[in-house]
Formats: structure tokens, sequence, C-alpha cells
């Protein structure tokens, strides 16, 4: 399934907040799965019909708001789903998916400023939102592109600009990549958190170099039972609205994502952890790789606040402080 266009040949990754954000809704479950099957099978009409029916009761719902926009895009009824997207964005600014969706809309109108407007926002929201950078830098080449070939137009024999452009038009080139599909909004079991998988870029991933064997060095017992502990109690803390306790966790070396001050990320959490009335932070799936004084744990988190529920995966790189393992790095999606 595609957007409406394909003047934005790279794909634009959407995160399935659709079936993320089904997680912890129990009570609801069975209303948010049928809705999934109908988009599933293609049945756009039924599908809104019964999204409809359900926001009748429940009109600020996000997660069934989020799931009629999905069901619009993929429906190709492309003003509406900006309208249902843009909305979301206004009732639940902390919520960085619907700022995504609305660029991989306005990419697919080739409206990039729009896009990139919107990106930034989603990245503001969560500087740690890896899907939403990686489109960032999807819409910034579309963006030279055009520069390019604007300059080129007005000055036809500047040299510089043809190998530039040359560049950016084989890696956006369909023929390297196979056919394009600007984004897949599938629905898929409600438990499932995973991404929508991107289209391979046309230039091979760089390749990393293994680490000499002499310098793998193997996890002493009981090592990763205490980054899993560090790992818990991070999330108990902020469970408890425990400021402190949460902010502890985070090693002096930790650095935001984006261009955040140590500060300002600071002052932002304890606001956003103040401003809630009850938070619940559970992670499961968790698998952890430790490697001398360095640790990364991977697992799914489910956060519920007040009336927002969000299912994603998370990552965290940890590295030993003394006696305690610290965060140093975490990234979220992708």
């Amino acid at each position: 399934m595609t957007l409406a266009s394909h003047k934005f040949p790279r794909a634009l990754r959407l995160l399935a907040l659709a079936s993320a954000l089904l997680a912890g809704f129990a009570a609801f479950a069975d209303e948010y799965s049928d809705v999934n099957q109908l988009l599933r099978a293609g049945k756009h009409a039924e599908a809104l019909g019964k999204a409809d029916l359900y926001l009748a009761g429940k009109p600020r719902d996000p997660q069934m708001r989020f799931l009629k926009g999905v069901i619009q895009t993929e429906a190709g009824r492309t003003a509406d789903a900006i309208a249902t997207f843009t909305k979301l964005t206004e009732d639940y600014p902390e919520l960085p998916e619907p700022y995504n969706n609305l660029a991989v809309l306005y990419a697919g109108q080739s409206q990039f400023d729009k896009a990139r407007a919107a990106l930034e926002m989603a990245i503001r929201t969560n500087p740690s939102y890896a899907t939403a950078h990686e489109n960032l830098g999807d819409v910034y080449a579309k963006l030279a592109s055009q520069a390019y070939s604007k300059a080129l137009q007005l000055d036809a024999s500047n040299t510089a600009v043809q190998p530039k452009l040359a560049l950016i038009r084989e890696l956006f080139a369909p023929a390297a990549k196979g056919p394009t599909k600007a984004v897949a909004v599938a629905a898929v079991p409600v438990a499932a958190p995973a991404p929508v998988a991107k289209a391979s870029a046309s230039a091979p991933a760089p390749v990393r170099a293994a680490a000499p064997a002499a310098q793998t060095a193997v996890a002493a017992p009981g090592t990763e039972h205490e980054v899993e502990t560090a790992v818990q109690a991070w999330a108990t803390a902020w469970s408890g609205k425990d400021v402190a306790g949460y902010l502890d966790a985070y090693g002096k070396d930790f650095v935001p994502a984006g261009k955040q001050s140590r500060k300002a990320w600071e002052d932002e959490r304890k606001a956003r952890i103040v401003g809630k009335s009850r938070i619940s932070v559970t992670l499961s799936n968790m698998s952890i790789a430790v490697d001398a004084g360095k640790a990364t744990a991977r697992f799914k988190q489910g956060y519920s606040a007040d009336s927002l529920n969000v299912s994603s995966r998370k990552t965290l790189e940890l590295v030993k402080s003394g006696d305690r393992w610290v965060i140093v790095r975490e990234t979220s999606g992708g």
C-alpha cells in the first residue's frame, strides 16, 4: 500500500502506533481488534464505520482516533487523515507519532517544508524518537535535491552542483531499491508494537569491523542481573514519580538526544513527571548484553499516565560507575 504519490520515492517509516497504543487497554481490546481486522482485510468503509461508532461514545480516545487516521490513510482519504492527525497533535501534544504520520502524508504531497516542521515537532516531543530522526534526514535530502535542481536551472555552468544532485538522485533511485512504498500501515496483532519495515536503501550499509577476540570480555556472574536491577529501579522511580531517583539513574555522561542541554532535559522530565496524576511503567521482553564495563538493555516498555497508554521498544546503554550501573544513552522506536 502506498501513499498518494511516488514523488517522494524514499520510504518513510511509520511506527505502527495503531497497534502499539492498544497494549494495556484490555477492557476495549475487542473493539480495537475488530477495527484492526477490518483494516487488514481492506474493508475500509466498515472499519471506519466501527471506529466512528466507538468514538461517538469516547470522542477523546487517542488510540481509536489514531487508528481512524490510519484507516483514512489506507483508504486514500489524505485530507481527512491529515485533519485527524492534526487534531490529535492538538489534543495530545506529548505524542510524537501523530506528528510523524503527518510528515509522511505531507511528504506524499511533496509538501516537504510541512513534513520537516512536523518531524521537528515529533523530535522536540521525544528527542530519542529514532524513526522521526531518520525521516527528517530523508526530508532534508529531498529538500536538498530541489535546491540543487533550482541552482542548476539558474546557473547551468555551475559544475559543483551536478555531482551533488547526481548523488542524491542515485540515493533515491527506485531501480536501486525495487518497488517503492512510501509507507505500509499494517494493522498487526494487539500486543505487537514492532515498527513497519523500511525499504532498503540503495547504498550498502557501512560494515563495522569486528572487535578482536582478545578485547571481548566475558560478563562476570550476576552482572546481567545487576544491570536488570538498575533498569527496573529506573522504571520503579519513574512509576512512583520519584523525580530524584529517576534522574539519579542517569550518569553524568548522559547526553540528551537532539540539541537539548542536560538542564533543559531535566527540567522537561521533571515537568512531565510531576504533571501527571499517575504513572505506570512496565518492562517486558528484556534482553541484556554486557561487555566489560558497558551494557545494553533492550525491552518493550508499557507507559500509562492518566488517560494515555503507549507501548514502544526502548534501548538503554549503561556503564558501570563505581558500584552502580547508570544510563548514558536512551533511544526508543526504530
